[in-house]
């Protein structure tokens, strides 16, 4: 089995902002191709992967979800060879002054778009507006400098390229990585864990492993992919709120204990039931989360398309979320992909029937 660890971080270090997941796509394509018997991608971008099942066909069909679109920043002007910025996705303006991106350049008329390093830089408090002395700069009153003069700016960037985040993964002690973009892609880790595991081991089910694409601007890939792929089972994969600086316990989950197994009316009470069962069955640690609203991940997505279909979410704890320095345990991603590949090869064909709701 390849090592996960250098996987993580060529994932995460990629680009990929939501509508634009094309260098995530390929990487995702290139490892999960030898795993699964057939590799496609849907009409909106997002990467499905077939490990087809033994059991009699007509088969039921398990969709394993994780968004691997990333938040980042779009050029919306160009002052004085500066770039103004606005959000793609929830970007929080609070940790962004001093932060190394990557402005990629549509102009210079190169057949391909150019990656230029820049920094985004905050304007000294006698330059801004007097409300903003005492508290958050608004993103509005934030700059991209990549060092360039003005006229070869304005030659090369364009109003609408976009900008990522450009810091480097670090290797935390105890096993914890800090980086951007781990929402989400250790989620498309651990998929591609559960995808391993699930090697050589027979399942009744076919599995659908799905990079779903625009999470982070409307839940857009789950959506359609559940549509097309018409699957009995939905489970979608993302972040949780781990436990950090001021946070509470009933508010977020232990950093390095295990998945999250969520709660809530975007999840059909038999699938958790199933999952937490199989995590106790397997002494795989998890913590029991609840969301009473929309959980705003791919689980909304699944459980109302089309007539409605029976969805789960695991959750992967994962510190300072939507920030360019994301903190997540290795073990935690392991043992997420290892559940679903275990609760995959628990399917039989009459499992469905256990999962419908009573009459």
């Amino acid at each position: 089995m390849p090592e996960l660890l250098p996987f993580i971080k060529n994932l995460c270090s990629l680009p990929g902002l939501s509508g634009w997941e094309e260098p995530a796509a390929r990487l995702i394509e290139e490892r999960w191709r030898p795993l699964v018997d057939q590799v496609s991608l849907s009409r909106v971008g997002s990467l499905h992967g077939l490990k087809r099942g033994t059991g009699p066909e007509p088969r039921p069909a398990i969709m394993l979800s994780a968004h691997m679109d990333a938040i980042g920043l779009m050029v919306s002007g160009v002052v004085d060879g500066f770039l103004r910025v606005s959000s793609v996705g929830g970007v929080d303006p609070r940790t962004l002054p001093g932060q190394l991106v990557n402005v990629h350049a549509s102009g210079g008329g190169e057949a391909e778009t150019s990656s230029l390093p820049g920094i985004i830089a905050q304007p000294g408090s006698r330059l801004l507006p007097p409300e903003t002395n005492d508290g958050t700069v608004p993103l509005e009153y934030l700059l991209v400098d990549v060092g360039l003069p003005a006229e070869k700016v304005k030659v090369l960037i364009k109003v609408g390229d976009l900008v990522s985040f450009a810091s480097e993964p670090l290797d935390l002690a105890g096993g914890a990585l800090a980086a951007h973009t781990l929402d989400n892609r250790v989620s498309v880790a651990a998929l591609t864990v559960c995808l391993e595991e699930l090697q050589g081991r027979p399942h009744a089910w076919d599995a659908w492993a799905v990079a779903s694409v625009q999470e982070e601007t409307g839940l857009t890939g789950a959506y359609t992919s559940t549509y097309q792929l018409a699957p009995s089972l939905v489970i979608a994969v993302d972040v949780t709120f781990a436990k950090g600086p001021g946070s509470s316990d009933w508010q977020t989950v232990p950093l390095g204990e295990g998945p999250g197994l969520c709660m809530g009316p975007n999840i059909h009470p038999k699938v958790h039931k199933a999952l937490k069962e199989q995590a106790e069955k397997l002494e795989i640690p998890f913590t029991l989360e609840y969301a009473p609203r929309h959980t705003g991940t791919d689980t909304f997505a699944a459980q109302v398309t089309a007539e409605g279909v029976p969805a789960a979410l695991i959750g992967i704890p994962l510190r300072y979320m939507h920030t360019p320095v994301e903190v997540v345990v290795l073990k935690d991603i392991q043992r997420a992909g290892r559940l679903m590949a275990e609760f995959i090869a628990s399917l039989t064909p009459e499992s469905l029937q256990t999962f419908a709701w009573e009459k």
